[in-house]
């Protein structure tokens, strides 16, 4: 059956098994039709599961939340209208009854940290098998975090690494935190691939970032960039240590 919006709605697949407790009411959002699909077919062959609704975008995937009321929304990131990362603020914060898993292709920092901070308690990649996407599933309901071992490595990681070099509260010419570190990087002498592993972001990602520098300093090349960098005190020039 399909919903305003395109959205399907209650009824239009099939759940859980037969008696016992009721099954776990899902959503999945995903913007790529084969891929919705394919969730979707594979949800409906697992015991305990009953797919509600299946939603185009965030958008769609909010007004599906409130037509449909689920327990769990499986949710992609990278989505038009509305990114997963909204759809999620949007969710927890109008329909805290309602928990999100992440199902995407990315793991990079930049994909990961937004969509935990925005009340996502799961996070797995596409290449979850079923008992994985259930095993999260349940997690989140229960109130424990439902991530991918890569991601729970990621999280360490993270938690573990020895702190950046102090850098300005806030920097010059509207440059981000996140751009602050990539203009270090290169100050270094980091290549983009060297980039894309040190920070754990894609290459593309990366990219975008050293664009954005240009545009906001003005540099034209690397070298111009790492000269800002260097007069403005987000990194300093090889060998100023040495006394």
């Amino acid at each position: 059956m399909t919903g305003e919006g395109g959205g399907v709605t209650e009824g239009g697949f099939g759940g859980g098994p037969g008696g016992g407790s009721r099954a776990i009411r899902v959503v999945v959002a995903d913007d790529q039709s084969v891929v919705r699909e394919g969730i979707v077919m594979l949800l409906g062959l697992l015991p305990g599961v009953e797919v509600v609704g299946a939603a185009r975008d965030g958008e769609e995937a909010v007004t599906l939340v409130a037509e449909v009321a689920p327990d769990v929304v499986l949710m992609d990131l990278r989505m038009p209208r509305c990114d997963g990362a909204e759809a999620t603020r949007r969710i927890r914060s109008a329909y805290p009854g309602t928990q999100v898993v992440i199902l995407t292709t990315y793991a990079d920092d930049d994909s990961l940290f937004p969509a935990l901070q925005a009340g996502a308690r799961g996070y797995l990649t596409k290449d979850a098998g079923g008992d994985e996407i259930v095993k999260a599933i349940q997690d989140v309901l229960a109130g424990q975090a439902g991530l991918a071992p890569s991601v729970q490595r990621r999280l360490l990681e993270r938690v573990t690494a020895p702190p950046s070099p102090a850098a300005p509260a806030v920097l010059p010419d509207g440059l981000t935190g996140r751009e602050g570190e990539v203009l270090g990087l290169v100050a270094e002498g980091l290549s983009n691939p060297e980039i894309s592993r040190a920070l754990h972001i894609s290459t593309a990602t990366v990219k975008t970032h050293i664009n954005n520098i240009f545009a906001k300093t003005g540099a034209r090349d690397r070298a111009q960039a790492v000269r800002y960098a260097y007069q403005h005190g987000l990194t300093r020039p090889p060998g100023s240590d040495i006394t």
